[in-house]
Protein backbone atom coordinates (compact mmCIF):
# COMPACT_ATOMS: atom_id res chain seq x y z
CA UNK A 1 0.00 0.00 0.00
CA UNK A 2 3.16 2.17 0.75
CA UNK A 3 3.64 1.96 -3.17
CA UNK A 4 0.20 2.76 -4.04
CA UNK A 5 -0.01 6.11 -2.00
CA UNK A 6 3.61 7.28 -3.46
CA UNK A 7 2.13 6.64 -7.21
CA UNK A 8 -0.96 8.33 -5.99
CA UNK A 9 1.09 11.05 -4.79
CA UNK A 10 2.79 11.71 -8.26
CA UNK A 11 -0.44 12.10 -10.15
CA UNK A 12 -1.15 15.14 -8.33
CA UNK A 13 -4.90 16.71 -7.32
CA UNK A 14 -7.68 14.27 -8.86
CA UNK A 15 -10.67 16.01 -10.36
CA UNK A 16 -13.78 16.14 -8.37
CA UNK A 17 -15.96 13.32 -9.94
CA UNK A 18 -19.72 13.93 -10.23
CA UNK A 19 -21.74 11.55 -7.57
CA UNK A 20 -24.13 11.27 -10.32
CA UNK A 21 -22.66 11.02 -14.20
CA UNK A 22 -26.41 12.16 -15.30
CA UNK A 23 -26.20 10.00 -18.33
CA UNK A 24 -28.23 10.72 -21.78
CA UNK A 25 -28.74 9.09 -25.08
CA UNK A 26 -28.30 12.02 -28.08
CA UNK A 27 -28.39 9.49 -30.84
CA UNK A 28 -28.92 5.75 -31.91
CA UNK A 29 -27.96 3.57 -34.86
CA UNK A 30 -29.10 0.11 -35.13
CA UNK A 31 -26.49 -2.28 -37.09
CA UNK A 32 -26.66 -6.11 -37.66
CA UNK A 33 -24.73 -6.98 -34.72
CA UNK A 34 -24.69 -4.18 -32.38
CA UNK A 35 -26.72 -1.31 -31.61
CA UNK A 36 -24.19 2.40 -31.50
CA UNK A 37 -24.82 4.66 -29.05
CA UNK A 38 -24.16 8.35 -28.57
CA UNK A 39 -24.24 9.44 -25.34
CA UNK A 40 -23.12 12.10 -23.07
CA UNK A 41 -22.19 12.51 -19.17
CA UNK A 42 -20.55 14.98 -16.74
CA UNK A 43 -17.05 13.91 -15.59
CA UNK A 44 -16.81 17.11 -13.82
CA UNK A 45 -19.07 19.53 -12.70
CA UNK A 46 -19.81 21.72 -15.68
CA UNK A 47 -18.23 19.07 -17.89
CA UNK A 48 -20.24 17.06 -20.05
CA UNK A 49 -18.43 14.66 -22.46
CA UNK A 50 -19.79 12.31 -25.20
CA UNK A 51 -18.92 9.03 -25.85
CA UNK A 52 -20.23 5.56 -28.00
CA UNK A 53 -21.94 3.16 -26.14
CA UNK A 54 -21.92 -0.30 -28.24
CA UNK A 55 -25.02 -2.83 -27.20
CA UNK A 56 -24.66 -5.85 -28.77
CA UNK A 57 -28.05 -7.14 -29.95
CA UNK A 58 -30.38 -10.18 -29.04
CA UNK A 59 -28.59 -9.93 -25.57
CA UNK A 60 -30.28 -11.66 -22.64
CA UNK A 61 -29.38 -11.11 -19.33
CA UNK A 62 -26.85 -9.01 -17.81
CA UNK A 63 -23.49 -9.19 -19.50
CA UNK A 64 -19.71 -8.41 -18.98
CA UNK A 65 -19.00 -4.71 -20.19
CA UNK A 66 -15.43 -3.38 -21.80
CA UNK A 67 -14.13 0.67 -21.44
CA UNK A 68 -12.24 1.04 -24.69
CA UNK A 69 -9.43 3.67 -25.07
CA UNK A 70 -7.95 5.06 -28.25
CA UNK A 71 -4.76 5.67 -29.43
CA UNK A 72 -2.99 8.57 -29.76
CA UNK A 73 -0.71 8.31 -33.52
CA UNK A 74 -0.93 12.26 -33.69
CA UNK A 75 -4.80 12.33 -35.20
CA UNK A 76 -6.27 14.88 -32.39
CA UNK A 77 -9.11 14.58 -34.67
CA UNK A 78 -9.71 11.09 -34.24
CA UNK A 79 -10.51 9.78 -30.49
CA UNK A 80 -13.85 7.60 -29.39
CA UNK A 81 -14.57 6.68 -33.13
CA UNK A 82 -11.78 4.62 -33.89
CA UNK A 83 -12.07 1.64 -31.24
CA UNK A 84 -15.92 2.12 -32.37
CA UNK A 85 -15.70 0.84 -35.62
CA UNK A 86 -16.06 4.11 -37.60
CA UNK A 87 -12.32 4.85 -39.06
CA UNK A 88 -11.06 4.03 -41.73
CA UNK A 89 -8.09 1.55 -40.41
CA UNK A 90 -9.97 -1.51 -38.86
CA UNK A 91 -6.58 -2.93 -37.00
CA UNK A 92 -8.30 -0.75 -34.56
CA UNK A 93 -11.73 -1.48 -33.90
CA UNK A 94 -11.14 -3.31 -30.96
CA UNK A 95 -14.36 -2.04 -29.14
CA UNK A 96 -16.83 -2.68 -32.27
CA UNK A 97 -14.61 -6.56 -32.68
CA UNK A 98 -15.54 -6.89 -28.55
CA UNK A 99 -18.86 -5.78 -28.66
CA UNK A 100 -19.62 -8.59 -31.84
CA UNK A 101 -18.34 -10.97 -29.03
CA UNK A 102 -20.79 -9.97 -26.65
CA UNK A 103 -19.64 -7.07 -24.79
CA UNK A 104 -21.06 -4.04 -23.87
CA UNK A 105 -18.51 -1.74 -24.58
CA UNK A 106 -17.83 2.24 -24.05
CA UNK A 107 -15.51 4.10 -26.25
CA UNK A 108 -14.66 7.50 -24.74
CA UNK A 109 -12.59 10.61 -26.04
CA UNK A 110 -9.48 11.78 -23.92
CA UNK A 111 -9.31 15.00 -23.54
CA UNK A 112 -7.99 17.14 -26.44
CA UNK A 113 -9.02 14.79 -29.02
CA UNK A 114 -12.11 14.60 -31.19
CA UNK A 115 -14.67 16.25 -29.77
CA UNK A 116 -13.09 17.35 -26.81
CA UNK A 117 -10.90 19.84 -28.76
CA UNK A 118 -11.78 23.61 -29.17
CA UNK A 119 -13.94 24.47 -31.83
CA UNK A 120 -12.17 24.50 -34.91
CA UNK A 121 -12.64 28.44 -35.50
CA UNK A 122 -10.86 29.39 -32.39
CA UNK A 123 -8.37 26.54 -33.34
CA UNK A 124 -7.63 28.19 -36.58
CA UNK A 125 -7.95 31.97 -34.79
CA UNK A 126 -4.99 30.53 -32.56
CA UNK A 127 -2.48 28.26 -32.90
CA UNK A 128 -1.90 26.97 -29.35
CA UNK A 129 -5.10 25.67 -28.98
CA UNK A 130 -4.46 23.16 -32.47
CA UNK A 131 -3.37 19.91 -32.36
CA UNK A 132 -0.30 18.91 -30.77
CA UNK A 133 0.23 22.68 -29.44
CA UNK A 134 -3.47 21.89 -27.07
CA UNK A 135 -2.12 18.96 -25.85
CA UNK A 136 0.84 20.51 -24.35
CA UNK A 137 -1.38 23.31 -23.12
CA UNK A 138 -3.57 21.31 -20.82
CA UNK A 139 -0.38 19.16 -19.88
CA UNK A 140 1.34 23.00 -18.69
CA UNK A 141 -2.45 24.31 -16.90
CA UNK A 142 -2.65 21.23 -15.13
CA UNK A 143 0.82 20.73 -13.97
CA UNK A 144 0.14 24.89 -12.75
CA UNK A 145 -2.74 23.84 -10.69
CA UNK A 146 -0.92 20.97 -8.77
CA UNK A 147 -2.45 18.23 -11.08
CA UNK A 148 -1.48 16.45 -14.41
CA UNK A 149 -3.10 15.55 -17.56
CA UNK A 150 -2.36 11.79 -16.35
CA UNK A 151 -4.89 12.80 -13.21
CA UNK A 152 -7.48 13.94 -15.44
CA UNK A 153 -7.51 11.04 -18.37
CA UNK A 154 -7.78 8.47 -15.61
CA UNK A 155 -10.39 10.68 -13.61
CA UNK A 156 -12.85 10.85 -16.79
CA UNK A 157 -11.89 6.78 -17.40
CA UNK A 158 -12.91 6.13 -13.98
CA UNK A 159 -16.18 8.00 -14.96
CA UNK A 160 -16.64 5.61 -17.68
CA UNK A 161 -16.45 2.95 -15.52
CA UNK A 162 -19.27 4.55 -13.64
CA UNK A 163 -21.53 4.66 -16.32
CA UNK A 164 -21.31 0.96 -17.13
CA UNK A 165 -21.71 -0.04 -14.12
CA UNK A 166 -25.15 1.49 -13.47
CA UNK A 167 -26.16 -0.11 -16.90
CA UNK A 168 -28.76 -2.38 -15.93
CA UNK A 169 -27.71 -4.65 -18.56
CA UNK A 170 -24.66 -4.85 -17.32
CA UNK A 171 -22.63 -7.27 -15.05
CA UNK A 172 -20.93 -4.93 -12.59
CA UNK A 173 -18.72 -8.12 -11.60
CA UNK A 174 -17.29 -8.23 -14.74
CA UNK A 175 -15.57 -5.05 -16.16
CA UNK A 176 -12.80 -4.86 -18.23
CA UNK A 177 -10.47 -2.41 -20.68
CA UNK A 178 -8.31 -2.35 -23.39
CA UNK A 179 -6.33 -0.05 -25.48
CA UNK A 180 -3.65 0.09 -27.81
CA UNK A 181 -0.58 2.54 -28.33
CA UNK A 182 -1.86 5.89 -25.53
CA UNK A 183 -4.98 4.01 -25.15
CA UNK A 184 -2.96 1.09 -23.87
CA UNK A 185 -1.05 3.23 -21.24
CA UNK A 186 -4.38 4.61 -20.28
CA UNK A 187 -5.80 0.75 -19.97
CA UNK A 188 -2.52 0.33 -17.81
CA UNK A 189 -3.37 3.36 -15.19
CA UNK A 190 -7.11 2.43 -14.76
CA UNK A 191 -6.41 -0.65 -14.36
CA UNK A 192 -4.04 -0.51 -11.53
CA UNK A 193 -6.29 2.61 -10.26
CA UNK A 194 -9.92 0.80 -10.45
CA UNK A 195 -10.47 -2.28 -8.71
CA UNK A 196 -13.98 -2.89 -10.54
CA UNK A 197 -11.44 -3.49 -13.51
CA UNK A 198 -10.93 -7.02 -13.48
CA UNK A 199 -8.78 -7.77 -16.21
CA UNK A 200 -7.09 -5.57 -19.14
CA UNK A 201 -5.63 -5.80 -22.41
CA UNK A 202 -2.67 -2.91 -23.43
CA UNK A 203 -1.52 -3.26 -27.16
CA UNK A 204 2.05 -1.50 -27.51
CA UNK A 205 1.33 1.03 -24.45
CA UNK A 206 4.35 1.07 -22.20
CA UNK A 207 7.18 0.59 -21.55
CA UNK A 208 10.18 1.30 -19.16
CA UNK A 209 10.04 5.72 -19.03
CA UNK A 210 14.36 4.79 -17.95
CA UNK A 211 14.53 3.23 -21.41
CA UNK A 212 12.21 5.89 -22.99
CA UNK A 213 14.42 8.42 -21.24
CA UNK A 214 17.94 7.29 -22.41
CA UNK A 215 16.84 6.34 -25.77
CA UNK A 216 15.22 10.30 -26.24
CA UNK A 217 12.09 9.08 -27.48
CA UNK A 218 9.26 11.27 -27.75
CA UNK A 219 6.03 10.35 -25.90
CA UNK A 220 2.35 11.36 -25.35
CA UNK A 221 2.11 14.00 -22.42
CA UNK A 222 0.16 12.43 -20.19
CA UNK A 223 2.63 9.65 -19.44
CA UNK A 224 4.62 12.09 -17.15
CA UNK A 225 3.89 12.77 -13.79
CA UNK A 226 5.33 14.58 -10.38
CA UNK A 227 8.23 12.39 -9.63
CA UNK A 228 7.63 8.96 -10.74
CA UNK A 229 11.01 7.61 -11.41
CA UNK A 230 11.86 8.56 -7.76
CA UNK A 231 8.58 7.59 -5.98
CA UNK A 232 7.83 4.25 -8.01
CA UNK A 233 11.23 3.04 -9.70
CA UNK A 234 9.43 3.30 -13.21
CA UNK A 235 6.41 1.82 -15.07
CA UNK A 236 6.57 -2.12 -13.45
CA UNK A 237 5.28 -0.87 -10.26
CA UNK A 238 1.92 -0.19 -11.96
CA UNK A 239 1.77 -3.85 -13.61
CA UNK A 240 2.74 -5.49 -10.21
CA UNK A 241 0.22 -3.23 -8.45
CA UNK A 242 -2.50 -4.76 -10.38
CA UNK A 243 -1.71 -8.13 -9.17
CA UNK A 244 -3.66 -10.41 -8.87
CA UNK A 245 -6.28 -8.94 -11.00
CA UNK A 246 -5.98 -10.49 -14.69
CA UNK A 247 -3.45 -8.36 -17.28
CA UNK A 248 -1.59 -8.88 -20.56
CA UNK A 249 0.51 -6.59 -22.60
CA UNK A 250 1.36 -6.62 -25.86
CA UNK A 251 4.52 -5.47 -28.01
CA UNK A 252 6.22 -5.72 -30.84
CA UNK A 253 9.90 -6.05 -30.82
CA UNK A 254 10.22 -3.25 -33.58
CA UNK A 255 8.49 -0.70 -32.10
CA UNK A 256 10.27 2.31 -31.90
CA UNK A 257 8.86 3.92 -29.33
CA UNK A 258 9.47 1.45 -26.43
CA UNK A 259 13.20 -0.19 -25.95
CA UNK A 260 12.35 -3.45 -25.85
CA UNK A 261 15.21 -4.11 -22.42
CA UNK A 262 12.57 -1.98 -21.28
CA UNK A 263 9.53 -3.69 -22.46
CA UNK A 264 11.57 -7.10 -20.78
CA UNK A 265 12.37 -6.06 -17.58
CA UNK A 266 8.44 -4.96 -16.52
CA UNK A 267 7.78 -8.88 -18.06
CA UNK A 268 10.26 -10.47 -16.11
CA UNK A 269 9.16 -8.06 -12.71
CA UNK A 270 5.64 -8.92 -13.19
CA UNK A 271 6.30 -12.70 -13.97
CA UNK A 272 7.52 -12.29 -10.71
CA UNK A 273 5.06 -10.74 -9.26
CA UNK A 274 2.06 -12.91 -10.26
CA UNK A 275 3.93 -15.88 -9.10
CA UNK A 276 4.71 -14.68 -5.73
CA UNK A 277 0.81 -14.14 -5.93
CA UNK A 278 -0.06 -17.86 -6.66
CA UNK A 279 -2.06 -16.62 -10.03
CA UNK A 280 1.08 -16.78 -12.53
CA UNK A 281 -1.46 -17.37 -15.62
CA UNK A 282 -3.19 -13.67 -15.00
CA UNK A 283 -0.31 -12.02 -16.31
CA UNK A 284 0.82 -13.29 -19.90
CA UNK A 285 3.02 -11.30 -22.17
CA UNK A 286 3.17 -11.20 -25.94
CA UNK A 287 6.13 -9.87 -27.94
CA UNK A 288 5.75 -10.28 -31.49
CA UNK A 289 7.96 -9.49 -34.69
CA UNK A 290 6.37 -6.34 -35.20
CA UNK A 291 6.18 -2.82 -35.70
CA UNK A 292 4.01 -0.55 -33.28
CA UNK A 293 0.57 -2.11 -34.59
CA UNK A 294 -2.40 -4.73 -33.14
CA UNK A 295 -2.33 -6.97 -35.80
CA UNK A 296 -5.76 -9.77 -36.58
CA UNK A 297 -3.96 -12.49 -34.45
CA UNK A 298 -2.78 -10.33 -31.36
CA UNK A 299 -6.15 -9.25 -31.45
CA UNK A 300 -7.36 -12.41 -31.23
CA UNK A 301 -5.25 -13.47 -28.37
CA UNK A 302 -6.14 -10.40 -26.38
CA UNK A 303 -9.86 -11.65 -26.82
CA UNK A 304 -9.82 -14.66 -25.57
CA UNK A 305 -7.98 -13.95 -22.81
CA UNK A 306 -10.61 -11.68 -22.06
CA UNK A 307 -13.31 -13.77 -22.55
CA UNK A 308 -11.11 -16.87 -20.35
CA UNK A 309 -11.84 -13.88 -16.74
CA UNK A 310 -15.23 -11.62 -18.02
CA UNK A 311 -17.22 -14.24 -19.42
CA UNK A 312 -19.15 -16.70 -17.55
Amino acid sequence: MEIRKKILGCLGRMPEKPDNPDVRVLEVYESGTHERRLIEYMVEEGERVTAWLLVPTGMEGKRPAIVASHQHAGEYHLGKSEPAGLSRNAMYHYGLELCQRGYVVICPDHLGFEDRRPKEFLRRENGALEEGHYERLLFCRYIANGSTLQAKYLSDLTVAVDVLTDLPFVDKENIGAIGHSLGGQETLWLTWFDHRVKAAVSSCGFGQIGSIFRDNVAHNLAMFTFDFLNQAGDVHALVEGIAPRAFMMLNGTKDPLFPMDGVDDIIGKAEACYAEAGVPERFKAIVFPAEHCFPPDIREEAYQFLDRYLMK
